[in-house]
Parts: structure tokens; C-alpha cells; sequence
């Protein structure tokens, strides 16, 4: 049990937060507060982490602006997959686009939505929260404890957007992949690439299958984050004016 001791505590202090939101924003919004917590606590930790997000934007433009110069190395190296790979990567780094920055953002969303699934999935030594609702169904609840009418409406209305969402930041990808030459940083040419050219345009599907099994709660943490990323994709990667720099 020691071993979760940090998760635990990281739970109560969320769960702080998120009760003390709650009783702030009562009045505004009624039944829903513990519900309208979670979406602004989400809000919260994407605004700690978005100036990495700008940073992963900017990589992004940085290796956009090098694809002359990797389409050049993938003809000049197409028979030679080991001297491409490190021929890209040392463009890569003397340009300052680094190929694995942009996978920092999620990896430091992991921490939270594993605190807030850990929290109404357990109580975690507050199980009042277990109980309260969302348009009548508890957030604790998953999506096959008991199939009525409310459950079936509130989980079907967040998997739809999920579904939406997920769709976007799809098409995004292909569309990144085929501007730049690169997925999800790594060279369209060599050994499994076109596996991975497949695969990384369906990794936002994933949201919709977590979202299946876990509580209610973690569901509303998912579509929050998943609609900030797509709206932050929207402003970040909108044309910019020609004589911008991406720096």
C-alpha cells in the first residue's frame, strides 16, 4: 500500500480542489457544481502544461519548414533506412525541432486523469463524491451500471462528442503527416512506417474505448481536455501571415 501512497495523496488534494470549486460555483450551477468542478479543474491543468503545448506547435512549424531538406534525404537515403533515420534526426536537433517534444503534454496529462479516475472510482477516502450527479446519474457510475434512461442519455451524449472530437484530431494528424513528411515525428520512410502511418491517425479513437470503462467523472475529464486540445490545436496551428517566424 505504500507504493500508492503519492496517488493517494495527489487524490485527496484533488479532490480538495474540486469540492472547494464545487461550493464556489453552487449557486451557478445547482445539482451539476461537482460536475462543472471537474470540467474547471480540467481547464486548470491544461493551463498549467499549455506553454509545452505552444513549444510541441512550434517544434511542429520548425519541422514543417525542413521538409525540402527531408524529402531530399529520403531520396538520396531511400535504400539505406539506418543512415536515414540518423540523417533526420541530426536535422532535427541542429534545427532545435526535437521529433519526441511534441508527446509531452499528454504523457503529463496521464497523472491527472489517473488521480481523477482513482478518486470516483474508489472515493479514496472521500466518498461523498461517489454520489453526486450529472442530470441524475452519479459521477461514480460507469456506463454499464444500469442501463436507464439517464445513464443511457449523459453517456451517450459525452461518447458522441468524444466520437466527434476524435474525428478532428484524426483528420489533423493525416493532414500534419502529409504537410511535414513526418509522423507523429518520425520519418514516413523506413521499417514500420507504414504501419505507423495508419495507427497514429486512429490513436484518438482511444479516448472513445477508455471512456467505455471508466466512471462518469473520468469521462467528463476526457471530453474536456480532448475539446481544449482540439480548440488549442485550432488557434496554435491557424495559417499564419507569410514573414512570421515559427521561432
Amino acid at each position: 500500500m505504500l507504493a500508492f501512497a503519492p496517488l493517494h495523496t495527489a487524490a485527496s488534494a484533488a479532490a480538495t480542489v474540486v469540492t472547494w470549486l464545487a461550493g464556489t460555483i453552487a449557486p451557478l450551477t445547482g445539482g451539476a457544481a461537482t460536475a462543472a468542478a471537474i470540467v474547471l479543474f480540467t481547464v486548470g491543468v491544461r493551463l498549467l502544461i499549455s506553454p509545452l503545448s505552444l513549444a510541441q506547435v512550434r517544434g511542429e512549424r520548425r519541422r514543417a519548414a525542413l521538409t525540402p531538406e527531408v524529402r531530399d534525404l529520403q531520396r538520396r537515403y531511400a535504400d539505406d533506412p539506418g543512415r536515414l533515420q540518423s540523417e533526420l534526426f541530426a536535422l532535427y536537433r541542429r534545427a532545435g525541432a526535437s521529433p519526441v517534444a511534441g508527446c509531452l503534454p499528454a504523457l503529463l496529462q496521464a497523472p491527472f486523469f489517473l488521480v481523477m479516475y482513482r478518486l470516483f472510482a474508489t472515493g479514496d477516502g472521500h466518498p461523498q463524491l461517489l454520489h453526486e450527479k450529472l442530470a441524475g446519474v452519479p459521477l461514480g457510475w460507469h456506463l454499464g451500471d444500469g442501463l436507464t434512461g439517464p445513464v443511457v442519455a449523459v453517456f451517450g451524449v459525452l461518447l458522441a462528442a468524444l466520437l466527434v472530437l476524435a474525428w478532428w484530431s484524426s483528420r489533423r494528424a493525416r493532414r500534419a503527416a502529409t504537410a511535414t513528411g513526418t509522423i507523429a515525428g518520425a520519418p514516413t520512410e523506413g521499417p514500420g512506417a507504414a504501419v505507423l502511418g495508419r495507427l497514429v491517425p486512429l490513436l484518438p479513437f482511444t479516448t472513445v474505448l477508455v471512456a467505455l470503462v471508466v466512471p462518469l467523472a473520468a469521462v467528463l475529464y476526457l471530453v474536456t481536455t480532448t475539446a481544449w486540445t482540439v480548440l488549442e490545436q485550432a488557434v496554435l496551428r491557424r495559417p499564419q501571415p507569410e514573414g512570421i517566424d515559427a521561432r
